[in-house]
């Protein structure tokens, strides 16, 4: 990893896996990346020591001391940790590259602009970004230029998508209805077949047409369990984000509750069972409660 320093500090706010994988890239571009300890969990601190990030102890501290901040947060968050920013008196660039819906990005952008903050919309396609072509981030707005160079080194992939405010959360959320929300349907599909005592046939005749399918589906959905306590929150966003333009989120709304079904697997660091993940879909009352 690059040891260079530019003299410039960006903050990320929070370095959980994504996040952590975002300060790398702008580590390795020459900025010293920075996060804030207060409230955070042995884990995160784990992920910030492993890039050497600046800690900083509270939220204001970090806002007096960075040129930039990123906010890497689950999408119910997003609104609320803008608002945090605004009230810590931060006056530099601010990228919001949560999983939000294009209004709820266009209404943290001006609540910014009004408080004297620079803002990008931002959004992720892929998973943390550890390897050259496996993610990206999309920018757009006047400064998405500025934010785009932090990353210039990767491995992160960044595209700027122009200047119109909410492009960069549109295309996040039309891609992950896709991805998510048909994994969701799988799960969906893969729990009613076995609470309808038809699962083996489903699989068999599965077979018939792809000898993998069945496996696969399997993996799909042990797979998802962990972050399905995130996901729900983006479903939500992708449903908004649906009927601003003209279509039904009745869909992704149902994919939320899906994914809410599984949210009691969040801490497990194994992959749990098949049958026991189907069992809290079929039986949500029976489980953990969502975290």
């Amino acid at each position: 990893m690059s040891t260079r320093d530019n003299g410039q500090r960006i903050g990320f706010l929070h370095p959980g896996a994504m996040g952590v994988s975002l300060a790398a890239s702008a580590r390795n571009t020459g900025y010293a990346v920075c996060w804030v300890s207060e409230g955070r969990s042995a884990a995160t601190r784990e992920r910030a020591d492993s890039i050497q990030m600046t800690e900083f102890q509270s939220l204001g501290e970090l806002c007096d001391a960075c040129e930039g901040l990123v906010s890497v947060c689950p999408p119910h968050a997003a609104s609320a940790m803008a608002a945090e920013v605004r009230a810590c008196g931060f006056q530099g660039l601010y990228a919001d590259v949560n999983a939000i819906s294009p209004q709820r990005s266009r209404d943290i952008g001006q609540e910014m602009a009004s408080a004297g903050i620079r803002y990008v919309d931002g959004g992720i396609i892929g998973g943390p970004a550890w390897k050259p072509g496996t993610t990206w981030l999309h920018l757009c707005g006047p400064e998405a230029e500025e934010v785009a160079s932090w990353f210039s080194e990767g491995p992160l992939e960044t595209r700027v998508m122009g200047e119109d405010i909410g492009r960069a959360s549109a295309l996040k959320m039309c891609f992950a209805a896709q991805t998510k929300g048909s994994t969701a349907l799988l799960c969906s599909i893969l729990a009613a077949a076995d609470g309808l005592g038809v699962r083996e046939e489903l699989e068999q005749q599965w077979g018939e047409y792809d000898p993998d399918q069945a496996p696969r589906s399997h993996r799909r959905m042990t797979g998802v369990t962990a972050k399905a306590w995130r996901f729900a929150g983006e479903m939500e966003e992708i449903a908004d984000t649906l009927e601003s333009a003209g279509l039904p989120g009745g869909f992704h709304e149902a994919s939320a509750e899906v994914y809410r079904r599984m949210s009691s697997f969040k801490e497990e660091e194994d992959r749990p069972e098949l049958d026991d993940v189907i069992q809290a879909l079929l039986n949500p009352s029976s489980g953990s409660s969502p975290s």
